[in-house]
């Protein structure tokens, strides 16, 4: 399974909370509450900074090397600063996001929805079903 890391900024902010970027990937930015939610954070908007990425089509940077190599914002650092490997299962991410379950309006006639109602239908697993078998997909998209 391919694991995808990069290194991130965690710099230490207001009353023990850390804010988190990575240099690598302007404008994907986190934050904690203190260092341990920092990570766990960081982890998150990392997985959904690449998937949004990978959705557009854009190309993924090449992580920066590992902080002892000298790189130019690792020698620009803020004072308390700390970088941390931060790393994801890229196909894990897509896995939940893809079949995350999200709210749609649907229009019926009121009729049709009461009637389904008095049958004890359940109108969005029908849709699904319906939706599933026209298309002739499996009951669920894996990654």
């Amino acid at each position: 399974m391919k694991k995808l890391t990069y290194y991130a900024m965690f710099e230490p902010s207001e009353k023990g909370s850390f804010c988190v970027y990575w240099p690598d990937l302007p404008g994907c930015t986190s934050w904690g509450e203190n260092l341990k939610h920092a990570e766990k954070m960081a982890e998150e908007a990392l997985g959904l900074h690449l998937y949004r990425m990978e959705q557009d089509g854009d190309i993924l940077p090449e992580p920066t090397m590992p902080p002892f190599v000298e790189t130019p914002w690792v020698s620009e650092m803020p004072d308390g600063a700390i970088v941390m490997p931060v790393s994801i299962f890229p196909d894990i991410v897509k896995n939940e996001l893809d079949n995350r379950a999200i709210k749609t309006n649907i229009t019926l006639p009121a009729w049709l929805k009461d009637w389904a109602g008095l049958q004890g239908i359940n109108l969005s697993q029908t849709l699904q079903a319906t939706l599933r078998q026209m298309y002739g997909q499996s009951p669920q998209k894996t990654a």
